[in-house]
């Protein structure tokens, strides 16, 4: 039986025991809830009572000062450009390293062990963090930003594409190397062209949730869009950072729309 269908979840149980098993399973998952709730301190009725301050915050906001736009136009773009780098180096580092991390493709253990727990590395710490890190380093600006989404994203790129490399069907693979193929040509002959649209599809994804990012790394220095909407926030210029939060509403909404457009373009193409 498959745990994880759905058929499972609806299907009469089977056994002496009957449903007490998932009567405790339940019971335990809402356990789990509770004992997460308190730790963080969910309370609906502080959200109620702090309906109103939010109210208010959001009725200084309005309307949004759109003569302020004229100085998010070069924000913005330096967001995007933030993003574009931010991803492009991203994939460079993800991709020669991800054939280590594919269990198909590595026999030592050591080897795929070690390449997993380095992109668990680089995907667990924090965008922010590594903002930080590298501002620090590089002083502030728009690099920082770049260097930050590029660490990140190599550990989220890098274990979808080992991931999606251990998916694929292992007749090309075997039939290749039953020819005395190297590893390079196994690679390229019999990988790539079974994962290059996925990686493509989900290189596009990464980069809308780069662009979201940039946003918010400005925040720590790191340049962009974001370093107007802290600046307008500290100096209580709360229908600036309407603006601000306006611009980034629309290159997010149009990002979205392109990258969905491509997505459905690559993989029309793939059929």
């Amino acid at each position: 039986m498959n745990i994880g269908s759905y058929t499972f979840l609806v299907a009469r149980p089977s056994g002496g025991l009957g449903w007490w098993p998932r009567i405790g399973i339940g019971a335990l998952f809402v356990g789990v809830l509770w004992w997460a709730a308190r730790g963080a301190q969910v309370s609906f009725g502080e959200l109620g009572k702090g309906l109103p301050w939010i109210g208010d915050f959001m009725g200084r906001m309005l309307p949004p000062n759109w003569a302020f736009l004229d100085k998010l136009i070069v924000p913005a773009i330096e967001t995007v450009q933030i993003a574009v780098w931010g991803t492009l180096l991203a994939v460079i580092l993800a991709v020669p390293v991800c054939f280590f991390a594919a269990r198909n493709l590595t026999p030592n253990v050591v080897v795929y062990q070690l390449t997993r727990q380095l992109f668990n590395f680089t995907r667990g710490v924090n965008e922010i963090i590594l903002a930080l890190i590298f501002v620090a380093a590089v002083g502030l600006g728009p690099f920082p930003g770049v260097l930050a989404l590029a660490v990140h994203g190599a550990g989220m790129l890098g274990k979808f594409f080992a991931e999606s490399i251990e998916e694929i069907d292992q007749g090309p693979i075997e039939a290749l190397r039953s020819t005395g193929a190297g590893a390079i040509q196994t690679i390229v002959f019999a990988v790539l062209p079974q994962v290059v649209t996925a990686w493509i599809a989900v290189v596009l994804y990464r980069f809308e949730t780069n662009l979201r990012q940039a946003t918010v790394l400005g925040m720590v220095g790191a340049g962009g869009i974001g370093f107007e909407l802290v600046g307008s926030m500290k100096l209580f210029q709360y229908q600036d950072t309407a603006t601000c939060i306006a611009v980034i509403i629309a290159m997010v909404m149009v990002a979205d729309y392109v990258s969905t457009r491509l997505r459905a373009w690559i993989q029309k193409g793939a059929r």
